[in-house]
């Protein structure tokens, strides 16, 4: 690919790519339900304060001892939030507004908008990832393999909710656990991938390092500025890297995105995930 691309947000695909692959046919996609409220909470932020101290030789707590680890992760049926994006890469860089809407371990919605303009939108489930790019009037489906192909890294649902979110997206593997500074760092592996994440003082997921045996590639989730939601801490800011090895020249390349919410909102009742395409765009896949 001639630019990079980001991990956070797929409709970055719309700026930022110049492969795009065209697949499977599908009829316009709206998902309805009614909008209701329940709280937000404005933030008085509450920062996990990171201590610089000298480097420890982790201590092992034990094998699958996960469940002596507790955490505080956020619990929900639907999530909306607004957030302020910009990412870097060795080429260029941007910044625009995302809109998101969730439902847990279900549904994420996406619309992407520049100078107050929709762009682009993005609607992933579990097994399918839909671009609409408004602007260029292209309309791309994927599978999280073909998907995970653009970003040099495998990506999946549940990467790309704990990203919004900050909950560990891998519960259900074994875990060994040791002690490192001021971190609980729960090590697992999915596949081909090491999984390191660092739980922090606050009992929030502080990082999470996934790194791809295969190619050395590496994606790093940062989580800053916890502020009380509901009764829960939530991560106001993100940091995204993805360090990988171009397939054009071999070289290690590096892409940043930053995030940050300026409104989240979690719902008891269900919300509308609107993503419709225009019938021209569907015929050509």
């Amino acid at each position: 690919m001639n630019k990079s691309l980001i991990f956070l947000l797929a409709s970055m695909l719309f700026f930022a790519s110049c492969k795009r692959q065209q697949i499977n046919k599908t009829a316009n996609t709206s998902v309805k339900d009614s909008v209701n409220t329940t709280v937000f909470t404005p933030p008085v932020i509450v920062k996990d304060s990171v201590k610089v101290t000298t480097p420890n030789i982790p201590v092992k707590v034990g094998e699958n001892e996960e469940d002596k680890v507790k955490i505080d992760e956020i619990d929900f049926r639907y999530l909306k939030a607004k957030a302020k994006v910009s990412y870097k890469t060795p080429k260029e860089s941007q910044s625009f507004t995302v809109d998101i809407r969730m439902k847990k371990d279900s549904l994420i919605w996406m619309n992407i908008s520049v100078m107050g303009f929709t762009g682009a939108t993005g609607l992933f489930d579990k097994n399918t990832v839909k671009l609409y790019d408004k602007i260029h009037g292209e309309y791309n489906e994927y599978t999280y393999v073909d998907f995970s192909e653009k970003f040099n890294f495998n990506v999946s649902y549940d990467i790309l909710q704990s990203l919004i979110v900050g909950n560990r997206p891998f519960k259900k593997n074994k875990s060994r656990v040791v002690r490192e500074n001021e971190y609980y760092l729960l090590k697992q592996q999915q596949d081909k991938v090491l999984i390191d994440n660092y739980i922090g003082e606050n009992k929030k997921l502080k990082k999470l390092l996934l790194t791809q045996e295969d190619t050395n590639n590496k994606l790093t989730l940062d989580f800053d500025d916890f502020t009380m939601l509901n009764q829960y801490l939530f991560p106001n800011s993100s940091l995204i890297t993805v360090d990988y090895k171009s397939n054009e020249d071999q070289k290690m390349y590096q892409t940043v995105v930053n995030i940050k919410h300026t409104k989240v909102e979690l719902f008891d009742t269900p919300l509308e995930f609107p993503f419709k395409v225009p019938e021209k765009l569907l015929k050509k896949n």
